[in-house]
């Protein structure tokens, strides 16, 4: 494979860019965990100094004196020790992600992401191919890593053989894929993962707050909406024409090796599997519908609560659903396509899909302690408090404050890949500050995920960059990082753009983000009678 080289300056010399010098800057951060393990030593000296000056503030919503306490003290060092497996074992996102790529691995590893995703592409006419692969893009979120190494590489094949140049197959695909990754049209883990990060940082304001699953679905279905009609017109009038006419050659036999790969070819076997994995979707869809609706029998509603609230059962029950549903239409799938033979097989997939999570739960067991030491030394909710009263005073409307935090995610994307180390470190702060000022967990939650998707296509530091990089490549051997970068940066503008009028409007005209989740949050009206001069605006 031949490599670009970027030209030498004057002198012989190479002149470090911008570019460069941001992939220094991030290269030189530590590892995601070891960022919040500093995280966590500064907090200890933080907590300390404010235990030290007696720093307090009243909760708005309990009325209770809030008193920072030292994570040196003798009770929290001992709670550090002896709880342990305990903060681990209790930290929401580890048990929501766990049990749902239970089913999910078994999905991906029997070959159902991919014959979906490949099968689909396939039978595309040419006149929708840029939306649909954008869409399929969006759709893969569900399939983790599978979709970079089958999506983008057989969209690229697929423009090629229509004529089309491969390289905006693979743009529009990576667009899809990473940067509308704050959007899907179905809730899927990830949606699980960053709002089971939210409600512990919520409930440091208001215990009884309890975040649903869906409660950004309304918010990611638009973004998927909206933004599809933008990738198309991106790609097929800005992104392609400057590729220029696709004259075939030019790659290193790219499309043979696609082609021997078999991506996206489905035999008999393999559209026998995608049938019977659509039959055992609509029993899975069915159960849950009967265990919600059958007269006389419906655990999933609370009957004795009223409005939303009654399907709080059924949003609790989502998790178990996404990991039946990736289990019985993968198991289904692997068995009519001969890659699960039986249930030995199927307790492999199992196994192989939670070993691949290891790296994460390393993550998680200092994202845990984060957030609990954060608990303990009351520096979040005081912290909240006090910042909420000095954004009062500045009389800044709601949405800005938004629009603020969608724009340091989107910088701290550039340095820090990981969505979930940043959320963890950011949320016991924004969520409850913004709770005081009327915004609701789930609009925070939303308006942080925008942020963090927008730089994820052009940013080097992203994990699956250099296999994108590497993928254009093989099309076009002189495809350097900077090409990658004026490649999908006109995706990444406008997504940006869009994204933030997408925040103003939601707040703005206060649409609900997802099912029983609105956009404003109000004070119980108890706290709001006793603390009148904290009540949002």
């Amino acid at each position: 494979m031949t490599k670009s080289k970027a030209p030498p300056a004057k002198g012989g010399r190479r002149r470090r860019g911008g570019l460069d010098r941001i992939e220094a800057m991030g290269n030189a951060l530590p590892d995601p965990v070891f960022i919040l393990l500093i995280c966590i030593l500064i907090l200890v000296a933080a907590s300390a100094v404010a235990a030290g000056a007696h720093w307090s503030a009243v909760n708005p919503v309990t009325g209770d004196l809030l008193e920072t306490e030292s994570l040196l003290s003798v009770g929290n060092v001992a709670r550090l020790l002896v709880d342990m497996p305990r903060t681990l074992t209790n930290f929401p996102p580890l048990g929501l992600v766990l049990v749902v790529m239970i089913g999910a691995a078994v999905a991906e590893r029997s070959g159902l992401f991919a014959a979906l995703m490949g099968g689909g592409v396939r039978r595309l006419p040419k006149a929708a191919l840029t939306p649909a692969i954008f869409l399929i893009g969006l759709m893969s979120h569900h399939a983790s890593d599978a979709a970079y190494v089958v999506l983008i590489p057989l969209a690229a094949l697929v423009y090629a053989n229509v004529g089309r140049h491969p390289l905006a197959g693979v743009a529009v695909a990576y667009a899809g894929i990473s940067g509308a990754f704050a959007g899907n049209i179905i809730p899927g883990q990830f949606d699980l993962l960053m709002l089971g990060i939210t409600a512990p940082a919520a409930q440091l304001l208001d215990p009884g707050f309890a975040v649903n699953p869906l409660g950004n679905w309304w918010f990611t279905l638009a973004i998927g909406i909206v933004f599809t009609p933008i990738a198309w017109f991106i790609t097929d009038r800005v992104v392609e024409p400057r590729l220029g006419t696709w004259e075939g050659g030019g790659s290193a036999t790219a499309a043979a090796e696609s082609e021997s790969a078999g991506l996206g070819i489905l035999g008999p076997d393999q559209r026998r599997g995608l049938r019977r994995a659509g039959l055992a979707a609509l029993v899975v869809v069915g159960l849950f519908a009967a265990l919600t609706f059958w007269p006389g029998y419906s655990p999933l509603i609370d009957h004795a609560a009223e409005g939303p609230k009654r399907l709080a059962p059924f949003y609790g029950a989502l998790i178990a659903a996404f990991m039946l549903l990736f289990l019985a239409t993968g198991w289904a799938y692997g068995a009519a396509a001969g890659t699960v033979k039986s249930h030995r097989d199927l307790v492999r997939m199992m196994g192989e899909g939670l070993r691949s999570m290891a790296p994460y739960i390393v993550l998680v067991f200092f994202a845990a302690h984060f957030v609990a030491m954060f608990s303990w030394s009351n520096l979040g909710p005081v912290l909240a408090v006090k910042g909420a009263e000095g954004l009062r005073g500045l009389n800044l409307p709601l949405p800005f404050l938004l629009v603020g935090l969608l724009l340091v995610s989107s910088v701290l994307d550039l340095v820090i890949g990981s969505a979930s180390a940043k959320w963890s470190a950011m949320a016991p702060v924004v969520v409850p500050m913004l709770m005081l000022l009327g915004v609701s967990p789930e609009m925070t939650t939303a308006s942080y995920r925008m942020g963090d998707s927008i730089f994820n296509i052009v940013t080097p530091l992203a994990s699956n960059f250099p296999l994108v990089l590497i993928m254009c490549q093989r099309w076009k051997p002189t495809f350097g990082i900077g090409s990658m970068i004026a490649l999908m940066l006109p995706y990444s503008a406008a997504f940006g753009v869009t994204g933030l009028l997408m925040i103003l409007a939601w707040v703005g005209f206060q649409w609900p983000v997802g099912p029983g989740a609105p956009a404003a949050y109000q004070l119980p009206v108890a706290a709001v009678s006793t603390q009148v001069t904290v009540t949002p605006p």
